[in-house]
């Protein structure tokens, strides 16, 4: 690597530009910022020390990327128009590459310089929307997630820009699909872009780094007074800390790199949290987070207003999450990826212009609310310039366990993703115990587990496969007697005829069905039927009266009765019967022809149809539960006729 040494035009003292492509260098004696033009060296202007914070990335690192070494060799910093610090790494590669590693919120983002096609060219900023795609950048469709403007407020290093000290630049923050990013820096004409990924520590070879300690500083916020009433205040995390509030005279202070400025005094009202800053949880993967603040949010729908509380957690090693309690329901909540969320499922919309239902890894998610949100309430430090009173429009969708929400602000839209916990993983986390139980139902808690509905399928199954077994192993169905009888005529309609069948074998352990048939027409047969068996002379009766009427009306045609009935009985021992027949009818004076047939082992499928009916109560019950539940769900969103 070629190095020019030259001396500092506004202290004299001796510097080197490493890398061809360095400007700017920020001399280490007198905090200049120097830069190399092609004919001299240019003082541009004092620039303020590093803000220095608990970032593993320090210059002179060296890690790799897709096979290549880098070297750290700048870094400037940039602040929000909103509030906020982050950083951006001067990345030099051994193959002449020259990257932008930026550092915000616990996140990295590598990206380097793209130019357009000579045919294409970005929105301006004045006309760039928040959530428009842009689809100018090659290989690569991007979404809007956020429009702004920095101040460019320290430097430290070779930076390969012409750095002016407290100069103001536009910008837009995209997302694409997975891990992609790029930033459209407007301070160039035309405006340049910058395409790349998140990265984590370990994608870029830094896996090793530590955040670095700054326990000095630390100890110099913690012993800050408030401006208001003297308190004592500790940050918790100073180097990233826009807002704090006062435990002691409840002021909104501002925060300024360590020094604390009085904003207002916030209405004093009663501590409404039931987790108090400071406290420390576990989470998946043994995540530790602590409460470093909380808010108090409320939306009003239909002149109703509801309340919830959001506390923010934070980890150095891996930035914020919140944790959100709304009528005593719990859910953890992270930033994901605007460019991941498919909200372009159909061409319908909801009657708040939202897309009805949205995608993410593969999942659907159904619009449940859509209402501004207000800030009622702050308590502890946060990130951002909070106000009381801010407002952001929110959109919740939800497929239980889990929720999507998404914050639209003039100049940013965030998406997160929120997982159902229940008070004793809440409690479990923070080592507690006795948290005020939930009520109503939350709109992403997970429906009863449907303990019933799983079993009672199960159980019907094991049923269906019983009956399955059963027609096979207790054998088919025998006729044992199939005959025609003719009973005489008789004196009178009450006068009974009796005739014998010949002798015939029954088997034992089955049930009995006898039917008998008579060619009546618009008349009447009463048979009585006995079975006797042989052995011991044991009767079983029975009775098969038939009746069968036909005629026609205004109406047309009609039928009542039939010309064949029956009767089943149990199981009989098995051995020789007969069958004895007894029978008066309408017609006595004409004899009656009657077929009768016994048969044995008719599958009726009474008993299965009873334990069918009882069996099915149980996934019944179930459905009917979980249509409660979703019921009750649904009619706490702002949706729940058409979602319903």
């Amino acid at each position: 690597m070629s190095v020019l040494a030259a001396n500092c035009p506004s202290c004299a003292a001796p510097i080197e530009f490493k890398a061809g492509s360095t400007i700017v260098l920020v001399c280490p004696f007198c905090r200049s910022a120097v830069a190399r033009t092609d004919r001299n060296l240019e003082d541009l202007g004092k620039v303020a020390e590093i803000a220095e914070s608990e970032s593993p990335l320090k210059i002179g690192l060296k890690g790799t990327y897709k096979g290549n070494r880098f070297e750290l060799t700048g870094r400037a910093q940039n602040r929000h128009e909103l509030g906020g610090v982050w950083d951006e790494w001067y990345a030099t590669f051994s193959n002449g590459w020259v990257g932008w590693l930026a550092e915000a919120q616990g996140k990295f983002y590598l990206t380097f310089y793209q130019p357009l096609p000579a045919s294409a060219s970005v929105p301006a900023f004045e006309t760039l929307r928040i959530g428009q795609t842009i689809s100018e950048i090659p290989n690569q469709s991007f979404v809007v997630t956020e429009k702004g403007t920095a101040t460019a407020i320290a430097a430290d290093g070779e930076i390969p820009y012409k750095l002016t000290p407290n100069e103001r630049s536009d910008y837009a923050d995209l997302s694409g699909a997975g891990v992609a990013f790029a930033t459209i820096d407007y301070s160039m004409n035309p405006p340049w872009t910058f395409v790349g990924q998140e990265v984590s520590l370990a994608d870029i070879g830094l896996s090793d780094a530590r955040p670095a300690q700054r326990e000095a500083r630390k100890v110099a916020v913690g012993k800050m007074g408030c401006p208001n009433c003297g308190g004592s205040l500790e940050l918790n995390a100073p180097d990233r800390a826009e807002r704090v509030t006062c435990p002691f005279c409840n002021s909104l202070l501002d925060v300024n790199q360590g020094n604390l400025k009085f904003l207002r005094a916030l209405a004093k009202i009663e501590n409404p949290f039931v987790l108090k800053i400071g406290s420390e949880g576990t989470f998946a993967n043994d995540a530790k987070f602590k409460i470093i603040g909380a808010v108090v949010r409320s939306v009003s729908i239909e002149g109703e207003t509801y309340f919830w509380h959001e506390y923010l957690l934070y980890n150095p090693n891996i930035g914020f999450r919140w944790l959100v309690h709304s009528d005593n329901h719990w859910n953890f909540v992270e930033p994901i990826n605007a460019a991941d969320v498919d909200a372009s499922i159909g061409i319908l919309r909801s009657p708040t212009g939202m897309p009805p239902t949205v995608r993410y890894k593969g999942k659907k998610y159904r619009i449940f609310q859509d209402a501004p949100a207000r800030v009622e309430h702050v308590h502890g430090e946060f990130y951002w310039r909070v106000e009381q009173g801010e407002t952001v429009r929110a959109i919740d969708y939800i497929a239980p366990p889990l929720m999507l929400s998404q914050e639209i602000t003039n100049s940013e839209v965030n998406w997160s993703s929120g997982t159902y916990m229940t008070n004793r993983e809440i409690e479990r986390a923070f080592n507690l115990s006795d948290l005020p139980k939930p009520f109503s139902v939350a709109p992403n808690q997970p429906a009863p587990d449907g303990f019933y509905i799983k079993y009672g399928l199960l159980m019907l199954g094991a049923l269906l496969v019983v009956a399955a077994l059963m027609i096979p192993l207790s054998g088919f169905s025998s006729t044992p007697l199939n005959q025609q009888i003719v009973l005489p005529p008789t004196a009178s309609a009450t006068t009974a005829q009796t005739i014998f069948s010949p002798p015939f074998e029954l088997r034992g352990n089955r049930n009995v069905r006898i039917t008998a048939y008579a060619p009546i027409n618009n008349s009447f047969a009463d048979l009585d039927v006995d079975l006797i068996n042989e052995q011991n002379n044991e009767i079983e009766s029975v009775s098969v009266p038939i009746e069968y009427y036909q005629g026609s009306d205004s109406d047309g045609a009609w039928t009542e009765g039939a010309q064949t009935q029956d009767a089943t009985l149990s199981s009989l021992p098995a051995g020789k019967y007969t069958l004895r027949v007894e029978g008066t009818w309408q017609n006595f004076q004409e004899p009656l022809p009657v077929t009768v047939k016994v048969e044995q082992n008719i599958n009726r499928g009474v008993n299965f149809c009873l334990a069918f009916g009882v069996l099915a109560l149980l996934p019944m019950f179930g459905l009917i539960r979980k249509f409660m539940f979703e019921s009750k769900r649904w009619s706490e969103s702002m949706f729940s006729s058409s979602s319903s």
